[in-house]
């Protein structure tokens, strides 16, 4: 039974999510529906990416993932789908798979991309403004019925990529930003665990300076400190993270994206 994952920068208010599982359902009646988020924040293909690449490796083989953060709708920009490693992506081709494909570099995994232009597998009005309804959803869910990739559309090699923020090495550490604030306020950054490398096997060491804030030593868990302490750890992505023990910390930072962090081995 096929799977399709729902994210979009849609909200649950306006009835656009629904709507997709109403098209995806009425093409393939037998898929299941996972939806992965409806709250990445409004035309922010880069936290799409980031939270598309931490979560698509989770689910089954031939899970199609289906991604409307699309602030080009209607423009020249391609509507594609793709096959990246065990997994389908179907979206607008505006940088949100960069990550993903990023880590099928570094793993080897195969990748192919069409165009979406065999209109016959869309709806048959399609509007300029709701293509996650009228293309991807219907698209989804002939792949889902096991059409092959490859007659959706035109190959094409070369998806756009976002250029992202990479850490910086540093006399003594690493330079890096914010580069995502999570629903518990918890601030991931850029820095990872294999910029730190040895340096985790004594994480006493280790220095975090964030926003005019000094954290001495990592911990391995939240509870390892008083509730209202600033904390730094690693996600369970393998990103350097600060948090608040119980608390906020983009607001008790008073941090926003972007923000530098610092990362020093003494």
């Amino acid at each position: 039974m096929a799977i399709i994952t729902l994210m979009t920068d849609f909200g649950i208010k306006d009835g656009n999510v629904g709507v997709m599982k109403g098209v995806i359902w009425g093409i393939c009646p037998q898929a299941q529906i996972s939806d992965l988020s409806h709250m990445i924040g409004a035309q922010n293909v880069r936290e799409a990416s980031l939270i598309l690449a931490r979560s698509a490796p989770y689910f089954p083989k031939g899970t199609i993932h289906v991604v409307v953060v699309d602030p080009g709708v209607g423009t020249a920009r391609r509507p594609m789908a793709a096959m990246i490693g065990d997994w389908f992506y179907v979206g607008p081709d505006n940088g949100t798979v960069t990550l993903l494909l990023e880590r099928a570099g570094q793993e080897g995994w195969p990748c192919e991309f069409v165009q979406l232009d065999r209109t016959e597998y869309w709806l048959p009005n399609v509007s300029y403004v709701f293509h996650g309804r009228d293309i991807f959803s219907p698209v989804a869910a002939h792949l889902a019925n096991l059409v092959p990739l490859s007659n959706l559309g035109t190959p094409f090699t070369d998806p756009v990529r976002l250029q992202l923020p990479r850490p910086q090495r540093t006399a003594n550490g690493w330079l890096g930003e914010v580069i995502h604030i999570d629903h518990f306020g918890n601030l991931a950054s850029n820095i990872r665990l294999e910029n730190l490398g040895a340096a985790l096997q004594n994480k006493d060491i280790i220095v975090v300076r964030l926003n005019g804030v000094e954290i001495k030593g990592m911990v391995n868990t939240f509870g390892q400190r008083a509730e209202g302490a600033v904390v730094a750890l690693l996600g369970s992505t393998g990103n350097l993270i600060v948090s608040v023990v119980n608390g906020n910390a983009a607001v008790k930072l008073n941090v926003k994206i972007g923000d530098r962090i610092e990362a020093l081995v003494s």
